[in-house]
């Protein structure tokens, strides 16, 4: 039939069966025209209607795009000539074939198609179609057959089809340009990101990465060089998909969790919730506390949730790409089977003359090819994984942020913010790992639990640094630490060499199979001889069933560890959501706000803390909230805000909300952004915030004004600062209702007032508004609206002030006795029930609402003098506006360079360029020299009989052209296979060796840097960590020390199996092929080169990911600590927007790095395919020179070359710059190695024994300064304190006084003049040895999680006995005795679960124990209500009567019987002398004390 189409013959084999093979030339115009053709007509049509229905905007014609056009357009005439030429030969004598017209018919119709999917392709954004690419090179592999074939018939000069096959060649040549013109990419004006617009063959090559590496190896890249992330890949985008199958999955999930719950309910009926019992009296709380603590810690264990639902969602998210790469990995898979087959092929190719040499060219070409597409195939497929993981992780990132946004109080109890950071980081990171199969670490569970241990210990350390110093206690911590992490090291070790013996194994495998496998196909039947063929071909194909069962092992245990992932995030992101219906919003409402018999619990285990409370507040009312410690007053305030759970009842709000909650919640940034808070500046309303809120003089004295920058946690600022800001910022909203917890116990009196006045009172900023305020000062209260006394969860009395009084009930009762006891009005403070047997120290359940607490642990900082420059006196505070605006102006100009100081947090430090050669000396000197040659040797020694055994194979392979199969010697025979079989186990044992060498060498590196880390971290001074955030510490221990532990260690051992691996190949290639030098050195130095061009931009990449990362966790740590008031503020959008933005600044560098890899990899297996490629050329054209053994054995080695070379060159360069990527940890540790360290705990001076005895302390000219390129805080102080004297120290914010404790304690040195106790030189005798005989009652009572009696002795020095006294002075007696563990009983985390109260009473114990001669007191009584300040008081009075006591104060009364009082004011002493004398003198203290109330000393005798 297709004879008579073309009138020729179609097919005859003979035409294959000379060394000048062709095909005929019928079968080359129709199957080799018709495959390329179908392929495009079939696929067109799809790719039209996508096309239509993807359209964007039409874009401008290019250059580009009219040459193609134009090119087509000439295919389009010359099918058009060719026809013609056809229908005018159609004349002579000899019929025309049809196929001469159908041909050019096809083609015309066919350029045609073409044209018009070009000019579709305006409206897309990617140019260039891969199908019409793919088209042109299937069109022109085709049309080589009949090129060649024409040609030679021209040759042997038959010009029968002259003008036919001149028609046909220009056609070729068009093809091949349009081909080329299709590799270029047409830029788009619209589209930022390039990947969008590269041509097929630049996306399948990576080319249009170029530019970045190009950039990268120039200079080091920074964010701004790495594009952008399209729209697809978008956090936005990606979340929103996500959660459509998440809500349906979810709730799925949640039914058939309900249905696993009725089952378990119908099992045991009996099951109630217990502790509903509402009348439990007071006294038991402390019991319950306890038994629900315990309770929990049991139903937490077994507790359901909805499960197995995440995977579902994600996979409905994702699964395009998983499919997509699922294809590809099919391709690849059946390709790699080829290799064997074509490699059989060649064997006998060179064992068998006969074979035309045609063929052996053509088998080359074929294994070129495979490889290719196998690479292309590959390439393709790691990227769609990796970004498949980067996706996984950004939704799963950002998921739990939003989750952390509305999840409910009951949900968010159960896991600490350090545990939430880690679901968004360590668990998120495990789906990325699993998703793409790279070097998962095989950390294990138990290991996870001695660093988390260990981690927070850090955490608690490094918040708590200052009073590790006071009482000199680090060492105690030191060896804490130090033994979780040897519990922690010694599980890595048995772990290493668990998996070296894995290794062994592995590596044993293939060897054992070939041995075995070779040694019964030679013992069963003696005809048998092994031969070159069978040999290479079944090792090949061992080899390739290497690689997966070495990644086994790897992929299970990422497995795993994704699992265990996957339920923490399926127990978080499925918890319970805030239920806010309780509280209704309503416009219209005649109220403000309206309680209706409102109950509320903080969880609903526990007692309700809010009992049918009814309550109207009526728009515009200042309504004040008192009551004891323990009320309920923050409880009343949050549930108004939706936080807590609902019993019954609701409650109205109308209008919009602003919160200042209790314990000052502060961001990173400018004060200026914090009071903003995300509003637009009014600059004449901004200054009016200030100036009421009394910043305006703390900004005189912050370096930078407004613009300074405040560290986490507000860590630079002072309690009452950040009370104010918080203040200002709520201030600053322009709300309808203003819910005021406690804002004014942080403050001085005098500030306190002025606020009032300036802000809440009725004629502050706030008239007009509705106003909730929860307070302690009872001189406020005339002024206000009215007045609510709470007591025990319920409203005891509400009222006005005057109407309260008039009733003589509670609130009269409790006014009247402490006005009496108190004197001064002013430092009054409410106290209903006062009969509280216990002075108020049984906790209620209230006084620990969980969220505060984990707020409270910020550490309130006594550095927040810091800065003072300017003397404060109380003229300067009424400077007016105008100074400050004209200073806010000059900032502005001066913005160019920031004011000494104002950047308080230093940028951190980013590496840029190469590790230095020292980083990795250091390390490999950690590892230990001589451990170092042993591996490396190890591992020479592995590769020698590695190259043995495959020579050995080849030789024995040779055996089968010497002996034929009857006379082959059982001696022989038992020879090869022994040596063979002796060969492969010396490999595994070698492996195995240097594998538990390294082992051991990597841990002990480990342990040595952790070491050294800890010591020098504990011993820095001060300064250091005021200006370094303690994540970035912690990170330190947590992030890089892990790196050193897993990862770097692999890493190295990786490259070292790599290099040796490649090594030895070539030396294989090199000693049967000599030739094949040639080959290697230009491949060699092209590989260098690459090698060079990347590392540079991927190590910088890997870089700005981890710096971009981080930023992410910090906001969501500060999100999640400040929920309340962002709920309050209903800002979450703007904060999911700004955590959104976070992501895809990281995303982007993620992404530039997962191209980057693969750009490379291509480039690689390019090159490595180039080495199979010349390799098997060099065995077909020397072929008369070779054997099939050698053959065999060349080939079989590039092959596993080629698959090793590639795979191997590969990882040598994913190795390298993993190594380079991995050994910044080491950098960054070895940085934090060499921090400048204080004096040294103890010198070779050593105190007289028993100093100090007597306690006299005397200042000469002292003088001292925060950092070095700050003011001085103290100018020259000079003065005396003698034995048992009681100093009081007074000032304003900023004077001072804090710096005068620090000095004494050497936190801060010297700048000039010194200080001497019982004529001792402080600082002459060291740190330990000074700090060890000072007692000191710090501002914040710090505690650490531990036993209470950890808490008091951390060294053990003192008797149980010691210990009781010390707490019964403290009145903690009875509260401790009250304890089931009794000293053992377990602090949490900054001793949340203990109230501020006693917190302070345990402070207080630890100054009862030590009993040295000088105390200092740092206000210590803010947090305490007046009746416990009374007790502590007294208690100071009695026992330290012998001591010399120096006593910071706030409030003045508290130091009105001291013997002398020092007033300090920028940095120098302005009175010194008894209260009585100060008081006659109109002096800065005589003004203090009358702003106070204070007339003569006697007032305050308590």
């Amino acid at each position: 039939m297709l004879e008579k189409f073309c009138n020729s013959t179609f097919w005859n084999s003979s035409f294959l069966d000379s060394p000048e093979a062709d095909l005929p030339l019928c079968f080359e115009q129709t199957v080799l025209v018709w495959i390329p053709l179908g392929f495009l007509w079939l696929l067109a049509p799809w790719q039209l209607l996508y096309v239509y229905r993807s359209r964007t905007k039409k874009s401008s014609i290019t250059k580009l795009y009219l040459a193609k056009q134009v090119l087509v357009g000439f295919l389009l005439i010359l099918a058009a000539i060719d026809l013609a030429l056809a229908l005018t030969e159609d004349t002579g004598q000899a019929t025309v074939p049809a196929i001469r017209y159908t041909n050019p018919s096809l083609y015309l119709g066919t350029w045609i198609l073409v044209l018009l999917i070009q000019h579709s392709r305006r409206w897309c954004i990617q140019k260039d179609s891969w199908f019409l690419s793919l088209f042109w090179i299937l069109s022109i592999l085709c049309g080589t057959f009949q090129f060649q074939t024409l040609i030679r018939t021209l040759l042997r000069g038959s010009n029968s089809n002259l003008a036919y096959s001149c028609v046909f060649f220009i056609c070729y040549a068009f093809q091949i340009l349009v081909l080329i013109l299709s590799a270029f990419s047409e830029k788009n004006d619209s589209s930022k990101h390039p990947s969008t617009t590269a041509s097929f063959l630049s996306s399948i090559t990576f080319s249009w990465y170029d530019s970045v590496v190009l950039k990268g190896f120039k200079k080091p890249l920074t964010l701004e060089d790495v594009w952008d992330i399209d729209e697809e890949t978008k956090t936005k985008t990606l979340v929103s998909r996500f959660e459509k199958y998440m809500a349906g999955e979810l709730q799925q999930a949640r039914q058939a969790f309900q249905k696993r719950q009725q089952e378990n309910t119908q099992r045991n009926p009996g099951a109630r919730l217990h502790g509903l019992d509402k009348n439990q009296s007071q006294s038991q709380d402390v019991l319950v506390l306890e038994e629900t603590k315990k309770n929990k810690k049991k139903s937490e264990t077994t507790k359901d949730f909805p499960k197995s639902w995440l995977v579902k969602a994600l996979f409905k998210t994702f699964y395009v790409i998983l499919l997509k790469s699922f294809l590809l990995k099919l391709v690849y898979d059946v390709l790699m089977f080829l290799n064997p087959q074509l490699l059989k092929l060649l064997i006998s190719f060179a064992n068998d003359r006969d074979i035309y040499l045609w063929t052996g060219y053509l088998y080359s070409i074929l294994f070129f090819a495979v490889a290719l597409i196998q690479s292309v195939c590959l390439q393709y497929y790691f990227k769609l994984c990796f970004m498949l993981g980067m996706k996984v992780r950004t939704t799963i990132m950002a998921s739990v942020y939003k989750k952390a946004l509305t999840l409910s109080n009951q949900a968010r109890k159960q896991y600490t913010i350090g545990e939430t950071v880690n679901l968004m980081s360590v668990d998120a990171q495990k789906l990325m790992d699993v998703t793409s199969f790279i070097h998962l670490l095989w950390s294990n569970v138990k290991n996870m639990k001695y660093k988390d241990n260990r981690l927070k210990i850090m955490n608690e350390v490094l918040s708590g640094i200052k009073i590790l110093k006071y009482f000199a206690w680090e060492p105690s911590f030191q060896n804490q630490v130090h033994d979780l992490r040897k519990k922690e090291l010694r599980n890595l070790l048995t772990f290493g060499q668990l998996q070296s013996v894995m290794i062994f194994l592995l590596y044993l495998t293939p060897v054992l199979v070939s041995v075995i496998t070779f040694s019964v196909y030679v013992l069963v039947d003696s005809n048998n001889i092994l031969d070159a063929e069978k040999a290479f071909t079944s090792i090949t194909l061992f080899n390739i069933l290497r690689f997966p069962m070495s990644m086994l092992p790897m992929i299970v245990s990422a497995m795993l560890q994704a699992s265990v992932s996957v339920e923490r995030l399926e127990k978080y992101l499925g918890g319970d959501d805030l239920d806010t219906s309780a509280i209704r919003h309503d416009c219209s409402f005649d109220k403000a706000v309206q309680f209706s018999e409102a109950s509320f619990t903080w969880d609903h285990d526990l007692e309700v803390t809010i009992q049918d409370v009814n309550l109207d507040i009526m728009p515009g009312q200042l309504v004040a909230v008192v009551g004891t410690v323990g009320s309920g007053k923050s409880s009343l305030m949050s549930a108004m805000l939706g936080e807590m759970e609902n019993v019954h009842g609701h409650i109205t709000v109308k209008g919009t909300v602003a919160y200042v909650p209790q314990q000052s919640w502060i961001q990173n940034g400018t004060i200026k952004d914090n009071i903003l808070f995300g509003s637009e500046l009014d600059e004449k309303k901004y200054q009016q915030v200030l100036e009421a809120c009394a910043l305006l003089p703390d900004l005189e004295v912050l370096p930078g004004g407004d613009l300074a920058e405040i560290g986490e946690k507000g860590i630079n600022l002072s309690g009452g600062q950040k009370h104010r800001i918080s203040l200002a910022r709520a201030t600053y909203q322009n709300s309808d209702i203003y819910i005021l917890d406690d804002p004014l116990s942080a403050v001085d009196a005098h500030v306190g007032k002025h606020i009032f006045n300036k802000v809440l009172g009725p004629n502050g900023l706030l008239k007009g508004k509705t106003r909730l305020l929860v307070t302690h000062s009872i001189h406020f209260l005339p002024q206000v609206d009215e007045i609510v006394v709470l007591g025990n969860g319920t409203i005891l009395e509400k009222g006005s002030y005057s109407t309260l009084l008039a009733k003589k009930g509670l609130f009269a009762k409790n006014l009247k006795t402490f006005i009496k006891q108190t004197g001064p009005k002013d430092e009054a403070t409410v106290n209903a029930d006062s009969e509280e047997d216990d002075y108020g120290l049984m906790p209620s359940v209230e006084e620990i609402p969980e969220d505060v607490a984990s707020l409270s642990m910020k550490r309130e900082n006594s550095f927040h003098r810091t800065f003072s420059r300017s003397s404060r006196s109380s003229s300067r505070c009424l400077k007016s506006l105008k100074d400050l605006k004209t200073r806010n102006v000059n900032i502005l100009k001066e913005e160019e360079e920031p004011v000494k100081g104002q950047k308080l947090i230093k940028k951190e430090f980013i590496q840029t360029g190469k590790v230095k050669f020292s980083i990795y000396l250091k390390y490999l000197q950690a590892i230990g020299w001589c451990s170092i040659f042993f591996i490396i040797f190890g591992f020479v020694l592995y590769s020698v009989s590695f190259i043995g055994s495959n020579l050995w194979l080849s030789a024995w392979t040779r055996d089968s052209k010497t002996f034929n199969s009857t006379n082959y010697p059982a001696s022989q025979r038992d020879l090869r296979v022994g040596v063979y079989g002796a060969l492969g186990l010396a490999q595994g044992i070698f492996v195995l060796i240097a594998n538990l060498w390294s082992v051991y060498g990597s841990v002990h590196a480990a342990n040595i840097l952790h070491k050294q880390l800890l010591n020098n971290i504990l011993r820095v001074p001060m300064s250091f960590f005021d200006t370094t955030p303690i994540g970035r510490i912690v990170n330190r221990f947590a992030g890089d020390i892990s790196t050193v532990d897993d990862t770097l260690p692999t890493s190295l051992r990786s490259w070292v199996l790599c290099f040796l691996g490649i090594t030895s190949t070539l030396v294989m290639i090199c000693l049967a092929t000599p030739v094949f030098v040639v080959v290697i050195i230009p491949l060699g130095i092209i590989y260098v080169s690459v090698q060079i061009f990347y590392v540079a931009t991927s190590r910088q990449l890997r870089r700005l990911d981890s710096v971009t990362r981080s930023p992410i966790y910090t906001h969501f740590s500060e999100t999640v600590s400040g929920l309340p008031v962002i709920r309050a503020f209903e800002h979450q959008e703007r904060f999911l927007k700004h955590n959104e933005m976070a992501t895809d600044t990281n995303q982007k560098c993620v992404f530039s790095w997962i191209t980057s890899n693969r750009w490379l990899a291509v480039r690689l297996e390019l090159i490595g395919n180039l080495i199979v490629f010349f390799s098997s050329l060099m065995m077909v054209i020397y072929r008369d020179t070779l054997s099939g053994d050698t053959v065999g054995f060349v080939l079989s080695n590039a092959l596993s070359v080629s698959l090793k070379i590639t795979q191997t060159l590969n990882w040598l360069v994913r190795m390298t710059s993993e190594i380079e990527t991995n050994i910044v940890a080491v950098e960054r540790i070895n940085e934090y190695i060499n921090v400048e360290n204080e004096a040294p705990w103890v010198t070779d001076k050593r105190p007289p024994e028993g100093w100090p005895s007597k306690g006299e302390i005397r200042f000469s000219n002292y003088q001292v300064r925060y950092r070095p390129e700050l003011d001085l805080v103290l100018k020259g102080i000079t003065c005396d304190i003698k034995s048992t004297e009681k100093i009081g120290v007074v000032g304003r914010t900023g004077a001072g006084k804090s710096s005068l404790t620090n000095s004494l304690f050497r936190i801060l040195e010297a700048a000039g003049g010194q200080i001497t106790i019982d004529g001792v030189d402080i600082a002459s005798i060291g740190l330990h040895d000074l700090r060890e005989k000072l007692t000191i009652i710090p501002q914040d009572p710090i505690l650490f999680s531990g036993s209470l009696r950890m808490n008091l002795d951390p060294f053990n020095n003192y008797s149980d006995e010691e210990i009781w006294k010390a707490l019964e002075l403290a009145h903690l007696k009875s509260f401790v005795d009250g304890l089931q563990a009794g000293l053992s009983y377990e602090v949490t985390e900054g001793g949340d679960n203990l109230s501020i109260g006693q917190r302070q009473l345990l402070c207080l114990a630890r100054a009862l124990l030590q009993k040295s001669k000088i105390l200092i007191m740092d206000e210590a009584t803010a947090a305490v209500d007046l009746e416990t300040d009374h007790l502590i008081q007294t208690t100071i009075q009695t026992e330290f009567s012998h001591c010399t006591t120096i006593t910071i104060a706030h409030r003045l009364h508290t130091i009105m019987d001291s013997d002398k009082v020092m007033v300090l004011d920028n940095g120098k002493i302005v009175e010194y002398g008894s209260p009585e004398e100060l008081l006659k003198n109109t002096g800065p203290f005589y003004f203090m004390a009358q702003e106070a109330g204070i007339e003569n000393t006697s007032c305050t005798a308590f």
